[in-house]
């Protein structure tokens, strides 16, 4: 094994990063004459990707507010516009990038003919095997759109009589409004009871008018009682943590904005705390000795834990254990137990962490 040493990876740097779902592309590299048995490869440094879905409320008051106990006595209708906003869910994922530190290149006895599958930015996935580590992350949230508010729905400019449009009192139009209310209402009874004049031809026209119906009442009804429009916003942020993290505002909830960035004082912050839990150590052998690295070994990573939660205003939305390749130590295999004629392994890597997922004899 030969070690590369290049840049030192010591960022703890938050930054907005977009969510892929796309399955990740590999490449297949054989150990032989042409690269002198040699393969080259880079161990992980653990990112955390930590996605925030907050549900975003408007509210609204409507024109007739003032009049809602008067003609429907209703004692609670919206009277002013208001903005609020909530945390409704925190997931963190999981994903290893190079660490430029730890890059490696191990050597195989020469005439054999082991492989290794690697990530498209080089981190091992598995050596002697096409398979690799199934992905298990979450489901993620998608951001929701609000729906159209019973005042922006074709329904709303129907109810609109030619005298509410035509009068200038704000007293009179409420009182017209109310009357198409109690008329469209009326009209509905009729119609379910049989009792209309007129009724549809059949069962599906007469569906489509008491939707159009129902449509119109929520309308009218809006323009005493007011909106609410609730829209669900989405965003991801990425940190590298190199040590324990206390408090650390990763984004912000605005009103009327969403998920801002963690300088954007127009929210409420969102808090990351890390604190590591356990530290990767070296192996020891029967007698409680700890092992040192292997000559020419295959370098693997052996992680440390840290306890992970995100909280807002008190609450906590996420908790949980992470393995992270940062916080453990680096161990290796030897390059001949790949190469072994009659009882050659293979290895499969979580490229997140660096850690040997499982292992086993090689299939011929």
């Amino acid at each position: 094994m030969k070690k590369y040493a290049s840049i030192l990876l010591t960022a703890s740097l938050i930054m907005a990063a977009p969510v892929s779902g796309h399955a990740q592309t590999t490449q297949r590299l054989a150990a032989t004459k042409a690269n002198d048995y040699a393969l080259v490869y880079s161990l992980p440094t653990t990112r955390l990707t930590v996605t925030l879905e907050a549900e975003i409320t408007v509210k609204k008051p409507g024109e007739f507010y003032k009049y809602a106990k008067k003609y429907l006595d209703i004692d609670n209708p919206i009277t002013k516009e208001s903005h609020t906003a909530a945390l409704k869910s925190a997931t963190v994922t999981q994903q290893g990038i190079p660490n430029p530190d730890e890059r490696y290149a191990v050597q195989f006895k020469s005439g054999t003919d082991p492989f290794m599958i690697l990530s498209n930015n080089g981190i091992p996935l598995a050596i002697n095997t096409e398979k690799t580590m199934p992905s298990e992350q979450p489901q993620l949230p998608e951001p929701q759109a609000a729906k159209p508010t019973p005042l922006e729905t074709p329904a709303a400019r129907q109810v609109v009589s030619e005298e509410m449009a035509q009068s200038q009192s704000t007293a009179k139009r409420a009182e017209l409004a109310a009357a198409s209310l109690f008329a469209i209402r009326q009209t509905r009874s009729d119609l379910i009871t049989g009792q209309a004049e007129q009724t549809p031809p059949d069962g599906k026209s007469l569906q489509l008018m008491l939707d159009n119906l129902e449509a119109q009442e929520q309308a009218l009804m809006a323009m005493f009682i007011g909106t609410t429009s609730t829209r669900t916003d989405v965003s991801s942020f990425s940190l590298v943590p190199d040590d324990n993290i206390t408090d650390m505002v990763i984004a912000r909830i605005s009103p009327l904005d969403g998920i801002v960035d963690a300088e954007d004082l127009s929210g409420e912050p969102v808090y990351l705390n890390l604190k590591v839990t356990q530290r990767g150590e070296m192996p020891e052998n029967e007698k409680g000795v700890r092992l040192t690295f292997p000559k020419n070994g295959l370098a693997y990573c052996i992680p440390g834990t840290a306890e992970v939660n995100i909280t807002y205003r008190g609450d906590t939305y996420f908790e949980n254990d992470e393995e992270m390749a940062q916080f453990g130590v680096v161990y290796g295999l030897a390059p001949n137990s790949f190469t072994d004629r009659k009882a050659p392994i293979y290895v499969i890597f979580n490229p997140a962490t660096g850690a040997i997922a499982s292992q086993g004899p090689a299939q011929p």
